[in-house]
């Protein structure tokens, strides 16, 4: 594959064996024959017109010959031990013969075949696990089942079934997914780009090799600048986000379009790979904060890699601009705003540097507008590049230009080359935006390579978002992740004697809410009375007037069935409340039992917000922080964080919503109470680092807000039921 920094402890295994199927001694081919069209002979054809220089042997036990070549019906047959095995038998069989080519020596496998746990039916997932199995007790790296081959440029190594020709020039991205077809476009459009792509992997329904092992290992391939994936759905979080992390730490951008941005697209995702997938805003913040960028779609992925593969990361987040066109520039200033970008007005320095070669007359700000000059004079153009550049305020310079596609551009081609040689003396990212998307040629291409030092990017809007996916990845990968905290003595004893309670995953209000409170979460002043003389005697002792709920494990959502009655002002009314929420619990479907009525201190004045936490299927432990109340899920204004949270990273979760303008004290309002939320937000996250697996979700809401303090109004805790 080629160089590769040093790699000790666990990720040595993993090194090694996408290294073996990456770079086979040799190749068998099981399941070769006759039939016109097969992918056992299109295979064979590729590793021979690509010149793979190892031995191919086509392998069939019921066949002498094939193809006009000898065919081997054993491995006891072959002229040496077999080292990488193309699989095309039928599913039952795969199991027993890769245990069999183990046995003889073989380090690697691609398992075509399919009919294993992406079938829908129970056969297939019997067979699955029974693959999984056999990987297991061989310990062989295998890529798939359900995959369509790979591709190693400095191995000359192609054993996929595509007829189209390919180029085995070694680039500095790898490209790998779920889907064979997805990854193979993705690489036909970067080369159209000029982008070579070093290594593919089809990695099918990953039930040997995962997503996990190609990030770790293309982390430690020296020329491997961006490691682009396509992701249908993370078979193991932890190991994951290791690579992720492992990658980070490497200076390796991993670029993943993410299927499963709606619900349909889920479960496209199921159905494909055989595994569920989460939703996509856990998987922004978790694998987002370990590494991951992710794109919207494969367009983006394209400039995404463009960018990352010529251009370093931007210092921050100010744009400069310089355009030919005053509709360009406005465009610019459309495509900033809708992506959450913005340009600073130019420095006082960087106007009077302009003005000495371009006239002040011509200087319209920043996106600078240089018209007619900068087309027809290349020093007043460069200039104006530099100054940008030298400006303080400016992080990424945006340039108006295309690759040429033909002789005939002298002055452009001037341009680009002398922008290219100035660029590496300022170290800030650089890229030409094109109005609109083009296609490139040879020419386009060949002037491209020799301008390594930029980034081109197609079309504005698209240009602008893939710049701003940059810089937020950029932010993310130097926050600092806090350590996990100490465990609490008395959160744990709580959880552990909650685990053992008998009766439904939910906890009442009562006993999530003692909890929260475990963990610094404060709540109102409340008692829980089981008769009405209790809970007039709490009542006195709290302050009319008061809240009565319902507390019942089996019954999580009070206020559907009348159970949450606000407001109450005296004894009788509370005696009455006590008598309906009673009724209200006596005439639900099995008669729920009634652990009794909660009598809390009567709140008001604040804002209601939301805290809560999940346990994602695919990325674990989330965070969540919003706008609550009734119209929690119509308004939406959540963002999601992975534990623990510092204030810092608390911080940055409250500013990821829009109510965060309301805290601060949006158009005159009284700022409220940040730190407490902070310290809320905090406590609950420590909660969740001490539960680990043994909860599957807490929700507190509302959590009201003062200007002064905040409390949980209601909360409920859901145990992991298999826990």
């Amino acid at each position: 594959m080629g160089s590769m920094q040093g790699k000790t402890g666990a990720g040595a295994d993993v090194v090694a064996k996408v290294e073996a199927l990456l770079n086979p001694r040799n190749v068998v081919i099981i399941g070769a024959t006759d039939k016109p069209g097969n992918w056992a002979q299109r295979v064979w054809r590729n590793l021979k017109r690509y010149n793979y220089p190892g031995k191919i042997y086509p392998f069939n036990p019921t066949r002498d010959t094939v193809w006009d070549e000898r065919c081997y019906r054993s491995f006891d047959e072959l002229p040496e031990p077999p080292d990488h095995l193309i699989v095309l038998a039928p599913a039952k069989h795969v199991p027993d013969m890769l245990r069999e080519a183990a046995a003889k020596g073989a380090r690697s496998a691609t398992v075509m075949s399919s009919g294993f746990e992406e079938s829908p039916d129970a056969e297939g997932k019997v067979l699955g696990a029974k693959l999984r199995a056999a990987i297991e007790e061989t310990g062989l790296a295998v890529s798939g089942p359900n995959c369509l081959g790979n591709f190693n440029a400095a191995a000359t190594f192609f054993s996929m079934t595509d007829d189209r020709p390919h180029r085995f020039t070694v680039g500095p991205v790898a490209v790998f997914g779920q889907s064979g077809g997805i990854v193979m476009a993705i690489k036909r459009t970067l080369e159209e780009r000029g982008i070579d792509t070093a290594a593919l992997v089809t990695t099918g329904n990953e039930t040997g090799l995962t997503t996990a092992d190609y990030i770790t290992y293309f982390a430690q391939v020296d020329h491997v600048k961006v490691i682009a994936c396509y992701v249908e759905s993370v078979h193991d979080s932890e190991a994951f986000l290791n690579a992720l992390r492992t990658a980070r730490a490497a200076g390796k951008p991993v670029v993943i379009m993410k299927l499963g941005a709606s619900d349909k697209g889920r479960e496209a995702a199921a159905a494909h790979t055989g595994a569920l997938a989460g939703s996509m805003e856990a998987f922004d913040a978790i694998a987002g904060e370990a590494g991951a960028l992710r794109v919207r779609n494969l367009d983006d992925m394209v400039e995404a890699v463009e960018f990352l593969t010529h251009s370093p990361l931007p210092s921050g987040s100010r744009l400069g601009s310089i355009t030919f066109s005053g509709g360009m520039r406005g465009l610019l200033l459309d495509g900033a705003a809708m992506n959450g970008l913005d340009y600073r007005s130019l420095s006082d320095a960087t106007f009077k540097r302009l003005s000495e070669f371009l006239g002040v007359g011509t200087i319209i700000g920043n996106p600078l507008d240089t018209g007619f000059t900068g087309l027809t004079n290349p020093a007043a153009y460069v200039k104006s590049v530099e100054a940008l550049l030298v400006d303080p305020e400016i992080d990424i310079l945006l340039l108006q230009e295309e690759l040429p596609r033909g002789p005939g551009s002298e002055r452009k081609e001037a341009n680009l080359r002398a922008v290219n040689d100035i660029v590496p003396k300022y170290g800030k990212p650089v890229a030409f935006v094109t109005m609109i998307s083009h296609g490139v040629n040879d020419y386009s291409r060949a002037l491209r390579a020799d301008l390594p030092n930029l980034a081109f990017l197609q079309e504005v809007e698209k240009s602008l978002r893939c710049v701003a996916s940059v810089i937020a990845y950029a932010e993310r990968i130097n926050t600092k992740t806090p350590a996990l905290p100490a465990p609490s003595s008395k959160g744990v004893a709580l959880l552990d004697s909650y685990m053992k309670l008998a009766g439904p995953a939910t906890l009442d209000e009562v006993r999530s809410k003692e909890l929260l409170r475990a963990y610094g979460v404060p709540a109102p002043r409340e008692e829980l009375a089981t008769t009405e003389d209790e809970a007039v005697a709490a009542a006195t002792r709290i302050g009319f007037p008061v809240v009565a709920k319902l507390v019942s494990a089996a019954v999580p959502h009070k206020s559907d069935v009348g159970g949450v009655i606000v407001g109450v002002k005296n004894a009788d009314d509370l005696r009455a409340a006590f008598r309906r929420i009673s009724a209200a619990v006596a005439g639900l479907p099995g008669k729920p039992h009634l652990d009794g009525v909660l009598i809390a201190e009567m709140v008001s004045g604040g804002l209601e917000l939301v805290l809560g936490a999940s346990h994602d299927p695919e990325m674990g432990p989330t965070i969540l922080f919003g706008a609550g109340g009734v119209d929690l899920e119509l308004v939406r204004d959540v963002a999601l964080a992975a534990p623990p949270l510092d204030e810092a990273r608390a911080n940055a979760l409250i500013d990821h919503t829009r109510v965060s303008k309301i805290i601060a004290g949006y158009r005159g309002r009284p700022a409220l109470d940040r730190a407490a939320l902070v310290q809320a937000l905090i406590g609950l996250s420590h909660l969740v680092c001490d539960a680990g697996d043994r909860i599957d979700s807490i929700d507190i809401n509302p959590f009201l807000l003062r200007q002064s303090g905040g409390v949980m109004l209601d909360a409920l805790v859901v145990r992991k039921k298999d826990a």
